[in-house]
């Protein structure tokens, strides 16, 4: 059974004000997954938790101010539009359904993952940070199109500090 639509008109507006194109249904999935054979495509998986709210959303605020923008960008509501939401999930096959969630598609395929487990726990400047810099690397016209998906926690050149994670991630624990 979905949200009620009054508890996430306020959610869906904060993706919509910023140009983020809402995905309703499954033939909407399927028209958007067709046109991100070309250029790139920023798919959110948008949600009610808490880490959405105040981490995810407004990183994708932030990240939507850089220079260097995915040539469209989209969203499916996790927990309200179902069937839009299954149909995204079918289509990433091999990446496990979480939300909030964001992937940078490049002509059509994944090349860049953000899972939930990437998003709660950190600011939204650091996921913002982390998503500029895909878009740097796959939406600009010389970036390149690896053949396999990036996660977030090897999207770019860091400063490991022993424990594997960015400098930019801050762990709730």
């Amino acid at each position: 059974m979905p949200y009620p639509e009054a508890l996430v008109t306020p959610m869906r507006q904060e993706l919509v004000q910023l140009g983020v194109e809402e995905l309703l249904d499954a033939e909407a999935v399927e028209r958007s997954l067709e046109e991100s054979k070309q250029g790139a495509t920023l798919v959110v998986v948008n949600t009610v938790c808490g880490c959405a709210a105040s981490s995810a959303r407004p990183a994708i605020a932030m990240a939507l101010r850089h220079r260097v923008q995915p040539d469209r960008k989209v969203t499916v509501f996790a927990g309200q539009d179902l069937e839009a939401t299954a149909r995204l999930r079918e289509y990433l096959v091999g990446i496990p359904p979480s939300s909030p969630f964001f992937v940078l598609l490049k002509e059509g395929e994944p090349v860049y993952v953000m899972e939930r487990r990437h998003i709660e726990g950190r600011s939204a400047s650091a996921i913002a940070s982390d998503l500029v810099h895909a878009f740097d690397t796959y939406c600009a016209d010389a970036g390149s199109n690896d053949a396999q998906p990036r996660i977030a926690e090897d999207s770019e050149p860091v400063n490991v500090e022993g424990n594997g994670l960015p400098p930019t991630f801050r762990s709730i624990l």
